[in-house]
């Protein structure tokens, strides 16, 4: 439910953005993203509906939730989902990005490995860290090209 009420406010977010003059940069990469996370939830979903819980990881991927919310109040309207860039805004610089460039990929990653050991399925976090790793390559170069470019601000994660 929680991934649900992420992609409704990315998409509210997004509309209000464009409408404000901003782009989106490396879209082509988007769909794989999308799939790849479904993929995920959906291989949790059939493999670990009769696991046994780890709770200490279970509580590790809790905590991380913490930090996913301190990234989502601290861009506000300008977190989405996508690459969207407002022209001339500035880079955000509070909250978790004084210490690090891009905290919620972090937070991804950390969930797409601890989620499936927490249901003892280190397979399942090996594949999707490895997929996870892939789409990030992409998506990181075509974020700080974009955000470098001289097309202004808008972080998305």
């Amino acid at each position: 439910m929680q991934r649900l009420g992420e992609l409704v406010l990315a998409r509210h977010n997004t509309r209000r953005l464009r409408a404000m003059g901003a782009v989106e940069v490396g879209a082509d990469h988007y769909p794989l993203m999308i799939s790849m996370h479904a993929a995920w939830l959906v291989s949790l979903w059939l493999l670990g509906v009769d696991q046994e819980v780890d709770p200490w990881l279970l509580s590790g991927f809790v905590a991380l939730q913490g930090l996913r919310w301190w990234v989502l109040a601290t861009l506000g309207p300008r977190w989405t989902t996508r690459i969207i860039v407002l022209p001339g805004a500035p880079l955000v610089a509070d909250g978790p990005y004084r210490y690090i460039s891009h905290p919620n990929y972090l937070v991804v990653t950390a969930e797409i490995a601890l989620l499936p050991l927490a249901l003892h399925l280190p397979l399942i976090a090996l594949i999707f860290s490895a997929l996870n790793a892939a789409v990030l390559f992409i998506r990181i170069r075509a974020e700080s090209e974009a955000l470098s470019g001289g097309i202004g601000g808008g972080q998305t994660a």
